[in-house]
């Protein structure tokens, strides 16, 4: 089942999108999926991000080849950070290089998480249960203040716009052996398989669930594959006119545009 968010008629709300028709239903998809019986065309309504979510928490280095070609260490329990829910934008809108730091903007693919239900301390054994769905997520960073201005992530990864979520929620999934990619103007830049994760997203969810209650609607992104823009030789970093895509197997693709700020 697919979930998405849109507006229609000036009033926001969610439905499942079918056979290429969107299904409304009442209230919140963690509240249970209740159809209105009304339908709209994909053309009369406008999608937003899949779910405005009270936190997002990301994991740093976990996949096997990305932290090799960071030349780091693997990490012995998952490496979290969180973006600010502001940075949050869907498909089709467009990530803004920030006049503060516009010239090191790089691409992380992820799949992302979305917490159906209120989540603390669960065992790994359960952690799915507690899953909505899943979406493609890109963790834009700005690389010079992540790695060269600041002490810590918050900056770099907090800019407006940093945290494409999309297209829709796919709810009916299994995480572990999904392909991901990410195409840069139609030039694959990443390609890997969940199965290539650290932490899976069971142990991603329990773990997260010992450090803050998970509300519904919370994103967890699990990390990013090899083929970043900064470990390149030499470095490739997003510029105005870009056109990424995620692509993840089971879900679809998450598409943005790249624009200056000013």
């Amino acid at each position: 089942m697919r979930i998405v968010r849109y507006i229609a008629a000036a009033a926001e709300a969610y439905g499942i999108m079918d056979d290429e028709v969107i299904r409304p239903i009442v209230g919140l998809p963690w509240k249970g999926i209740k159809p209105t019986g009304d339908e709209y065309l994909p053309e009369e309504v406008t999608l937003l991000p899949p779910v405005q979510p009270p936190n997002v928490f990301a994991i740093g280095l976990n996949y096997k080849r990305h932290a090799d070609e960071c030349g780091m260490k693997y990490p012995p329990a998952p490496v979290i950070f969180l973006k600010a829910a502001s940075a949050v934008i869907g498909s089709g809108d467009d990530i803004i290089l920030p006049d503060m730091a516009p010239d090191e903007v790089d691409y992380e693919a992820e799949l992302a998480i979305v917490i159906g239900r209120t989540c603390r301390y669960v065992s790994e054994y359960e952690a799915l249960d507690y899953v909505l769905g899943y979406t493609c997520s890109n963790d834009v960073s700005a690389r010079d203040c992540q790695m060269k201005q600041d002490a810590q992530w918050a900056r770099a990864k907090s800019f407006d716009t940093f945290c494409p979520l999309g297209p829709w929620i796919e709810t009916e999934l299994e995480p572990d052996g999904l392909d991901i990619m990410l195409r840069l103007n139609g030039t694959v830049m990443q390609s890997s398989n969940t199965s290539d994760m650290l932490f899976d997203c069971r142990n991603l969810i329990s773990y997260c669930s010992r450090i803050a209650t998970l509300h519904p609607g919370t994103v967890i992104m699990t990390g990013t594959p090899s083929g970043v823009g900064f470990s390149r030789n030499p470095p490739v970093f997003l510029k105005p006119g870009d056109r990424v895509e995620v692509e993840i197997e089971g879900i679809g693709t998450l598409y943005n545009g790249v624009r200056s700020q000013s």
